[in-house]
């Protein structure tokens, strides 16, 4: 059976990137399945939008290789890798209205007239802006201008489609629309897709698996759900999610289970279960500002000061300053609000905590 467009599978293979001495690109492998929404989330300077634009054609690797499908295209030229783009710039030609900019792509390719204008429409259509193809693009709000940069991606039909962080232009509460009407179409009409961006609300809103990226590595990959729920170090753990991360001491690990106590002028001691456990000696504890909770009465706790309680209707979110300096935020449901200055006693939920390994994020 002949695999649709947008159908075909992606593999790096050792990919690698230099400018002079900062490597970009350490040889790195990624497979990405046919179809899949893929986001590479990393701060700038990760090697994300060098890896995005190795895709595209518009860097050469300096080793290793870039297939599409069963095609090697490493050596091919931007125009015969059948990729679409979208840029956070919109980059859309002024000149042309809203129908001429979507139908570029394909007159480039010598569409004949009647499917050119077929597959316009429904272009258009798949984005909410069916009506809109005489319109001048300075007559469209940021949101519809970004709408016709993914049409005009999609329209070509392209093996894999390509975004370089196409919200950042945007306000909060459009980005947060434009999100979700980029997953719709996902959905409706999945697409090889390679996303990039630091924002990681975009990351777990959007991705069928994240990769979070740094120093040109791919640090962990994953589902958002495995990588907010199970990172492997703390520097995944703080890239993506709110994270609590505790100094502790792990005293012993036998099978699954581990026992530790907090470091700090208070000892508590208590225990974490898990597969991928770190050997005895320093560690650390995330815990999620969701797992952090009050002690109760006679419950062992560690004692904090309420520094600053920030009110967001059902949820209630606190900043507690620790006996040893370190700030914990805790975030609770339909919680009645800590006064700022009052002490209390903190734990966590054990099943929604985890330890890593010593090393902090750098």
């Amino acid at each position: 059976m002949t695999m649709s467009a947008g159908m075909h599978g992606v593999s790096f293979r050792q990919v690698s990137k230099s400018y002079g001495a900062v490597r970009a690109l350490r040889p790195l492998d990624l497979e990405i399945e046919p179809g899949e929404f893929l986001t590479l989330l990393g701060p700038s300077g990760s090697g994300k939008t060098t890896l995005l634009n190795i895709a595209a054609g518009f860097l050469d690797p300096d080793g290793g290789q870039v297939v599409i499908g069963s095609r090697d295209v490493t050596a091919l030229p931007p125009r015969a890798r059948n990729v679409g783009m979208v840029f956070q710039n919109y980059a859309l030609f002024p000149h042309l209205d809203v129908f001429e900019n979507v139908a570029y792509g394909l007159r480039v390719r010598r569409v004949a007239d009647a499917e050119l204008r077929a597959r316009v429409d429904t272009a258009l259509g798949l984005v909410q802006l069916g009506d809109f193809g005489a319109r001048a693009i300075n007559q469209l709000s940021g949101g519809q201008q970004q709408r016709v940069a993914l049409a005009r991606a999609m329209v070509i039909e392209p093996d894999l489609l390509l975004m370089d962080e196409p919200l950042g232009a945007l306000d909060r509460q459009l980005r947060k629309h434009v999100q979700l009407e980029i997953r719709r179409l996902h959905n409706e009409k999945p697409r090889t897709t390679i996303y990039v961006t630091h924002d990681q609300e975009e990351a777990l809103v959007m991705s069928d698996r994240v990769a979070i990226m740094r120093d040109g590595r791919i640090e962990q990959i994953g589902t958002p759900h495995e990588l907010y729920d199970r990172p492997r170090n703390a520097y995944s753990a703080s890239f993506l999610g709110e994270s609590n991360l505790l100094p502790v001491h792990i005293d012993e690990v036998r099978d699954d289970r581990a026992s530790f106590t907090v470091d700090g002028p208070e000892a508590l001691r208590s225990q974490s279960q898990g597969d991928d456990l770190p050997g005895p000696g320093p560690a650390l504890l995330l815990a999620r500002p969701e797992a952090v909770r009050p002690a109760a009465d006679g419950e062992p706790g560690l004692e904090a000061v309420v520094e600053e309680t920030v009110y967001l209707g059902e949820l209630v979110a606190t900043r507690l300053r620790m006996s040893t300096g370190q700030t914990v935020w805790m975030r609770r449901m339909n919680a009645p609000p800590h006064e700022v200055g009052a002490r209390i006693r903190i734990t966590w939920d054990p099943a929604k905590a985890r330890l890593l390994p010593e090393k902090k994020p750098s």
